[in-house]
């Protein structure tokens, strides 16, 4: 039985994977921003086995880096880490929104906070390997605008929403070389198209699955040995967008990150 910390724990498909995973006899983590919501959550999940409640705003770097020292001060053994949370493209209508740090909002908890949090993490991981990080992704992935990395041109929170989930794509491939032979992989996936989740409908979007059509993906990775490097969408092997795969676009996006953590 794994350790396993699920970011985004306290609705749509990180409680359902929750309850799952706590249900098979693995340690639960829950990660919420909410400490009420989070606390109830745990109650919940301490009723079907062992858990144990963490809570940031992934909206601030700083809050994640403290969430990552928390999570490994109290769990050395953390062996599986599942970046779920996530920010969808916001209400219809809604303008550019800004985190903690001034970064917009969607680069920052749908790519530079997931970032954060694995590398603050990856002493923990790699010394309780076989070790397993499963970053939730998409389908939707667009290339990203170097030359305007924070959107400020012409922004819209669906293709601001896409662009960070490329941006995740590329850093997990990335992630994957470096740490080949090490014990720990690193995979992505998109877990379902439009599940029913209030990231969803806040879009504006009628639901087409339910979040229980998007958890084998995520269930097989933190829990089964399935290579490192790959794009799964749900159970199945895919392929993200080709933009993700280009080394030089991995160097940039590289080059960039560190300019943003630096910030």
């Amino acid at each position: 039985m794994s350790t396993i910390l699920i970011t985004g724990a306290t609705s749509g498909l990180g409680r359902y994977v929750a309850f799952e995973l706590v249900r098979s006899g693995h340690v639960v983590l829950a990660h919420g921003r909410d400490p009420e919501r989070t606390g109830r959550l745990v109650e919940e999940l301490r009723a079907e086995g062992a858990a144990e409640g963490f809570v940031a705003d992934l909206a601030s770097l700083a809050q994640v880096r403290e969430l990552a020292a928390h999570v490994g001060d109290a769990h050395p053994d953390l062996d599986v880490l599942i970046n779920n949370a996530g920010v969808g493209a916001g209400a219809p209508g809604a303008g550019r929104e800004l985190s903690t740090d001034g970064h917009e909002l969607r680069l920052a908890v749908n790519y530079l906070a997931p970032v954060t949090l694995t590398r603050a993490l990856l002493p923990v991981l790699r010394a309780n390997t076989p070790a397993r990080i499963v970053n939730v992704g998409s389908v939707g992935q667009d290339p990203l605008d170097f030359d305007d990395i924070e959107f400020r041109r012409a922004y819209d929170g669906f293709a601001a929403y896409r662009r960070a989930k490329f941006a995740l794509a590329a850093h997990t491939f990335a992630l994957a070389e470096q740490l080949a032979g090490t014990g720990v992989s690193v995979n992505v996936l998109h877990p379902a198209t439009f599940m029913d989740t209030p990231m969803v409908r806040e879009g504006g979007v009628t639901p087409w699955n339910t979040v229980a059509d998007g958890a084998p993906g995520v269930l097989a990775l933190a829990t089964r040995d399935t290579g490192t490097g790959g794009y799964f969408d749900g159970t199945r092997p895919a392929r993200a967008h080709e933009g993700t795969y280009d080394p030089a676009v991995r160097k940039r996006l590289a080059a960039v990150t560190e300019q943003l953590l630096a910030m």
